[in-house]
């Protein structure tokens, strides 16, 4: 029955499940959805001693590994793939027992990282918060007559996570004066102007920029010549 590639475990006993219908050669039962062979015989898990252990399917490796580590008995299941003309594991038995603590291991691993994810959100929250302010901030130092919940809003909107925003780049995280300029053009061409209705008009988004371009400029040279406000 066993096939010249069958993948023995290096330590362990070896069961094959769904093979040809056939009966334990020793109580005759059958047909066995899982057997082992003894001297080429095959016999249920029963008579080899096996039927007590439980079948944990292949997919949780972390879940499969502890189950091993907490069975003092064990055992590979593997099944042939006429296909691909090999054996393929498709689980594992272990004891019942064993499989208990290790879910609960492996319930415990997955509130620690439940509460490592919460605590890495409200750092990243935090980080969020304080980059926001540094670049309100600097918006103020290069545009001091933009007002400060304008000069906040822009800011927001720049560094947004995951928005690929210029506020994002790692010249925007710098806080360099190129991203931070091109983050308050950006905001003033849509706020300030009627960019965004010639777009919606059919207007060619280069055309469209060039006709706003004064607008923008003329807000641009005010709010970095102005006087800033208390906001």
């Amino acid at each position: 029955m066993a096939h010249p590639a069958t993948p023995l475990p290096r330590n362990g006993l070896l069961v094959f499940q769904r093979l040809k219908r056939r009966h334990c050669a020793e109580c005759r039962t059958g047909p066995l959805q899982m057997l082992v062979l003894e001297d080429g015989a095959p016999r249920c898990l029963d008579c080899a001693d096996l039927g007590h252990l439980v079948f944990l399917p292949r997919g949780d490796t972390a879940l499969t590994r502890r189950a091993r580590e907490e069975s003092a008995l064990s055992a590979v299941v593997v099944r042939f793939n006429r296909r691909k003309s090999r054996y393929e594991r498709q689980g594992v038995l272990v004891e019942e027992a064993g499989l208990a603590r290790a879910e609960e291991r492996c319930l415990a691993d997955a509130e620690a990282r439940r509460r490592r994810r919460m605590r890495d959100a409200r750092r990243r929250a935090q980080e969020d918060v304080r980059f926001v302010e540094a670049f309100a901030a600097e918006i103020r130092r290069l545009f001091p007559g933009c007002p400060a919940d304008r000069a906040r809003e822009i800011a927001m909107h720049a560094s947004v996570r995951g928005s690929g925003r210029v506020g994002r780049s790692a010249a925007g995280r710098a806080l360099s004066e190129v991203a931070v300029t091109s983050a308050i053009m950006a905001s003033v061409r849509h706020v300030e102007t009627p960019y965004d209705q010639l777009l919606m008009s059919g207007v060619p988004r280069h055309e469209a920029r060039r006709r706003i371009t004064a607008a923008v400029e003329t807000t641009l040279r005010g709010w970095r010549t102005g006087v800033s406000e208390v906001g």
